[in-house]
């Protein structure tokens, strides 16, 4: 039976940073791992390429992360972004940074990355133990008896726990880390998908499955409550909608939506443009086009994808000429326009989420250790902690700087 100074359980960003920063220390790790390499979820961060940070400041960072913000700080301050950028620069993968403050490897390539966690694993001969999943752990006489699938059991005087969420499901993330915690006595709050889309009651969503609209604004409505985005992209689904401003308001649009059926998506389609100034534009548009239809004049404004859909709930005749467009007609255009509605009634999943919201709770970690208040030497570090943000690279580098806090509290 195999005795470690330390177990770290999953091998994703946390866990991999935990175990390189324990054995910079000279301990004995050994790095649990379910899959058959370490880093499956960072390979399908970023599109593939891995938003790894953001060079935003820290408290920037600590606002992202809401009412869990504070929590972080000292993990942050321990080891944030141009830490994390030297690292990777020390073995030679150099790091970009593209708009809004996301911070990509200079291959685009999410492999890179991974590859470089490999080499630091190497280095201080850290034990991977790939193809093993972690069923259940005991304290017993001070040390931590890990019992795995295989029926193999494994001895360390320390444990990480860096099983990641529920998100993603294919790399490995199925909550089994929740259920350990439980067992050894923590509290998980609500587990609920982050950075997910979001199903409509729409069926005319399916006719525009793939098209993206650009620049446009939206408002989640229910009762008295809203939500209001920043402006950016939205891209519909065959489903409803996604696209990184559904995504990063996701997790607010749910809770909106707990207790209720459904809640209203305003989307503001032109909001640079006042409803006065767009009258202004359509009268041009119709005096000089008299003898176009109403399709071909719309395709000035919208995607021409779009155009059917819209004149459709605006019920204007698609073929009908410019100068016969009335100027009811034209006003149900402008109000469109600034207020094209859907209703929004789930979301896929939390298994198709890319974030996992809730977790192991806060107020049971000390958060100037990693370290279970409840369990001593039991440490937690990544997405099995309740804190996660919107996109942008802020969960990685929290998965790092938790993971980095928690190996160098481990081994000391």
């Amino acid at each position: 039976m195999a005795l470690y100074d330390i177990a770290v359980v999953g091998a994703g960003p946390a866990g991999a940073m935990s175990a390189i920063r324990a054995g910079r220390h000279n301990k004995a790790v050994a790095l649990i791992e379910r899959n058959n390499a370490i880093g499956k979820k960072i390979l399908l961060s970023g599109r593939g390429r891995c938003n790894v940070t953001n060079i935003a400041p820290l408290s920037d960072f600590i606002v992202r992360f809401g009412r869990q913000g504070e929590f972080l700080r000292t993990a942050f301050s321990k080891f944030f972004n141009q830490e994390l950028i030297d690292f990777f620069k020390v073995k030679g993968l150099e790091l970009k940074i593209e708009r809004q403050g996301r911070v990509f490897p200079v291959t685009d390539k999410a492999i890179s990355i991974v590859e470089v966690l490999k080499i630091y694993l190497q280095e201080n001969k850290t034990a991977c133990l790939y193809n093993k999943q972690v069923i259940e752990i005991k304290k017993d006489n001070g040390l931590f008896r890990l019992f795995l699938d295989t029926k193999e059991e494994i001895v360390a005087r320390k444990v990480i726990l860096a099983s990641g969420g529920m998100s993603f499901r294919a790399t490995g993330s199925t909550g089994d880390g929740f259920v350990i915690a439980k067992k050894l006595g923590h509290s998980i709050a609500a587990l609920m998908p982050g950075l997910v889309p979001l199903r409509a009651k729409e069926s005319w969503v399916k006719e525009l499955q793939g098209l993206t609209l650009k620049n446009i604004r939206f408002t989640l409505r229910a009762d008295k409550k809203k939500i209001v985005s920043n402006t950016g992209e939205l891209l519909f689904t065959h489903f409803g909608v996604s696209g990184p401003l559904v995504l990063d308001l996701s997790s607010e649009a749910l809770d909106l939506l707990k207790g209720r059926k459904e809640i209203r998506m305003n989307i503001d389609l032109k909001p640079g443009l006042s409803p006065e100034q767009l009258e202004n534009r359509l009268v041009r548009e119709f005096r000089l086009a008299g003898n176009k239809n109403a399709r071909n004049i719309m395709k000035e404004i919208l995607p021409l994808r779009f155009i059917k859909v819209f004149l459709n709930l605006a019920a204007i005749d698609s073929s009908k000429q410019a100068n016969q467009i009335t100027q009811a007609e034209r006003r149900k255009i402008i109000d469109l326009l600034k207020l094209f509605s859907l209703h929004i009634v789930g979301s896929l999943p939390i298994e198709e989420a890319m974030v996992t919201c809730g977790g192991v709770s806060i107020k049971e970690i000390n958060p100037r250790t990693m370290e279970s208040r409840i369990v001593p030497g039991l440490y937690f570090c990544g997405e099995i902690i309740d804190a996660s943000a919107p996109s942008g690279g802020y969960n990685l580098q929290q998965a790092f700087s938790t993971g980095y806090l928690a190996g160098e509290s481990a081994a000391e």
